[in-house]
């Protein structure tokens, strides 16, 4: 039986931990060769290994997607390794800014919309010209606090996801007469250290979501990552219930 990404060169960041670090060895496992960035380069080395252990190709590339050059770095190191680019997974992301506007530090919020937002727009940015030639996957890893307000602590985070959804969007649009599909993957509650705090007695927002293991967002990013260049894309794909998007 063939594996659904044999063959194929994908790029996931933030693959130290979380769901990056599930969706690389996952998409390893299925034959991609995986480059895996993060800002920690003990943590990517620790997935590089382990996908090795079980029999995969993957390199380890530290990257901050904050960071334009970090960025285009990061591809040049994958066409030195692997050549053209199939598959970009914008996964790294974070929520630094846990306050109210009024009360929120000026640092952390822009931080906050620097990563989840710049951070996505430079990782697919300096992928098209690789992939315009041969059309791909880019899969933007969404939230749904940037559909809906959660409270008031959420501004940041929920600004700066809610960009990231026009920006698929958009992007998508730009890119379709290349064959390049562009989707947004909302993973909803999974267990990673942005979670960590979260309260789940607060049964109006999460009592009745499923809590998931950063393992149960791979077949979803699987899908994405397989269908036809023609579609879907400029989508939006939920593991979350329908009522709390």
């Amino acid at each position: 039986m063939t594996n659904l990404l044999e063959g194929k060169v994908a790029v996931i960041t933030g693959a130290g931990r979380g769901i990056g670090r599930a969706l690389a060895s996952g998409f390893a496992a299925q034959g991609a060769k995986v480059v895996c960035a993060a800002r920690t380069s003990a943590q990517i080395d620790e997935t590089v290994h382990a996908i090795r252990d079980s029999g995969g190709d993957a390199i380890a590339v530290p990257c901050d997607v904050g960071d334009a050059a970090a960025v285009e770095h990061l591809y040049a190191e994958t066409r030195a390794r692997f050549g053209g680019i199939d598959i970009v997974v914008a996964n790294a992301g974070g929520n630094f800014a846990r306050a109210s506007v009024e009360e929120s530090d000026i640092a952390d919020w822009e931080l906050t919309v620097r990563v989840n937002l710049i951070g996505v727009y430079f990782t697919c940015k300096y992928a098209i010209a690789d992939m315009k030639g041969q059309g791909g996957h880019i899969i933007v890893v969404g939230s749904g606090v940037g559909h809906r307000v959660v409270d008031e602590a959420h501004s940041a985070y929920g600004a700066s996801k809610a960009g990231a959804w026009m920006f698929v969007r958009a992007l998508a649009a730009e890119l379709r007469p290349y064959n390049i599909c562009v989707n947004e993957l909302i993973p909803g509650l999974v267990r990673t250290a942005i979670t960590a705090d979260v309260d789940r007695s607060d049964d109006a927002a999460f009592g009745a979501e499923w809590f998931k293991e950063p393992e149960d967002v791979l077949p979803l990013a699987l899908f994405l990552a397989s269908q036809p260049l023609t579609g879907p894309t400029g989508q939006s794909f939920s593991l979350m219930r329908r009522d709390s998007q």
